[in-house]
């Protein structure tokens, strides 16, 4: 995000206002951003909604590939660009985006489908099973994002956490901070501090170190924090021997930053509907993207109060200025959510062609570190970027995070993916002679025969996750 903003803004990135607008906007489901797009026109008098060029909501607003942005006139499902006609030659039919801008699955439109709760734990405890830690260390990240509170901190002494992991595991405060940092690493920024000043010190270390202001910030932050509301900016330039000006640069800075990371993400109302953000389809065999109709920005500048700048007074001059540059950076901050989208979007495309061909069982092990270090961004970004947001696919609307997984070696040399080899164990028991089930550890001997060695436990977790029943329990008379 902070490279892409940087691009697209042509800014130096510094934790501003706006950039913290464009960070939070990346962040927000579709129809979150339509909710913030409601009020701030309702705000801004220098903001109105765009006209309505027709077409589905869910027709591509905007496509991407290799060779950059493709011209809007073929980026618009509706024309009659035979390149776009799945009938033509050259196209996978079955595949190909029709003309209606729309798919048509057995899930039905993409606001039909009820969207799930994405919780803070939901969010961590999902990174958390995208790490390669190990068994034990996975335990010992449960029990820490477990004892988080809403806000993101971690209230309870290490020596709680390590009692309520007995008498499973025997874990000293060492080995429960080494995890801790691990969950520290997650997204969102400044998550597992156990203060205010460790909270505002790690959402510092996702900032470039060129950031006017960072290392007087970081020794405020693990120092004289505490005392700067009594002693105010001009005690702590000097207690700490430093300008007045500097301190206060570094304060802003720290004010930039959510003292509150957890209230970042909260439950979905039951009555939330998927509405996705991404539409996909196959173009003469490449896998192709655009946002959907509603994704992209849908509010302009009014030119009219644009105009009445130049011959109204300087009060109201000044007022129509402000809220013109809140509307600029609010396009701007708009437009590098769908840059950002997009390029994720793409990427995950060239790693999981295979999910989308064939399945579940065709899905490659992928973190966000990887995303992350293909297109320069930092991990947050990517987490930020996939947070609540799904795609449109003729497989149905999923979510993006249907398209990462963690993996397992192979004695092949490969990987394999913990959902691919759920869905191989899933299909071995719809096959399996129903007077006979399965057992988990023939299950462990089959898939070792197809080259994945697994452990009978690891069976009985992946089995149990998907709520199929023990062995003695699935036994039926055909």
């Amino acid at each position: 995000m902070k490279a892409r903003l940087q691009t697209s803004m042509g800014q130096n990135l510094v934790m501003t206002p706006q950039l913290r607008q464009a960070i939070r906007l990346l962040q927000m489901s579709t129809t979150e951003l339509e909710l913030e797009l409601v009020e701030a026109v309702e705000t801004n008098p220098l903001l109105e909604w765009a006209e309505n060029e027709g077409g589905d909501d869910d027709s591509p607003a905007n496509t991407s590939n290799d060779d950059g942005p493709a011209d809007p006139a073929e980026g618009d499902i509706n024309s009659d660009n035979e390149d776009w006609d799945g009938a033509q030659e050259g196209v996978d039919e079955d595949w190909a985006s029709p003309r209606s801008g729309s798919f048509d699955d057995d899930d039905g439109s993409g606001r039909e489908q009820a969207a799930e709760a994405d919780s803070l734990a939901d969010h961590l405890l999902w990174q958390l099973h995208l790490t390669h830690l190990g068994p034990r260390d996975r335990a010992i990240g449960v029990a820490l994002i477990d004892a988080l509170d809403e806000d993101g901190y971690l209230r309870e002494p290490l020596s709680t956490i390590a009692q309520t992991l007995c008498p499973e595991i025997h874990a000293d405060e060492d080995e429960i901070v080494a995890v801790l940092r691990q969950v520290q690493c997650f997204d969102p920024a400044g998550v597992g501090a156990r203060s205010l000043g460790e909270c505002l010190t790690l959402q510092l270390d996702t900032l470039p170190s060129t950031t006017p202001g960072m290392a007087l910030a970081r020794h405020i932050a693990t120092g004289p924090l505490e005392r700067l509301p009594r002693a105010g900016i001009a005690g702590i330039a000097q207690e700490l021997k430093q300008p007045q000006a500097a301190v206060e640069e570094a304060v802003q800075l720290l004010r930039s930053l959510d003292p509150r990371p957890g209230k970042q993400l909260g439950e979905l109302s039951s009555d939330n509907y998927v509405v996705p953000d991404c539409v996909v389809w196959r173009q003469r065999g490449v896998w192709r993207c655009a946002l959907a109709g509603h994704a992209g920005p849908r509010v302009v500048i009014n030119r009219s109060y644009e105009q009445l700048i130049r011959r109204c007074g300087d009060a109201d001059a000044s007022y129509l200025r402000a809220h013109l540059q809140e509307a600029r950076w609010l396009l701007k901050s708009l437009e590098a959510r769908g840059e950002t989208l997009l390029r994720v979007v793409n990427s995950l495309l060239q790693h999981q062609a295979g999910f989308l061909e064939f399945g579940e069982q065709a899905l490659r092990p992928l973190t966000l570190r990887e995303i992350a270090a293909e297109l320069e961004l930092h991990e947050s970004t990517i987490s930020r970027a996939i947070a609540r947001k799904y795609v449109r696919t003729p497989r149905g609307t999923l979510p993006l995070r249907a398209f990462f997984a963690s993996g397992i070696d192979t004695e092949g040399g490969g990987e394999a993916s913990s959902t691919a080899i759920q869905s191989m164990i899933r299909n071995l028991i719809d096959a399996e002679n129903p007077r006979k089930p399965l057992s988990d550890a023939k299950l462990a001997e089959m898939l070792k025969t197809s080259g994945i060695p697994v452990a009978r436990r690891t069976v009985a977790k992946y089995r149990e996750a998907m709520n199929i029943s023990a062995s003695h329990e699935r036994v039926r008379i055909a």
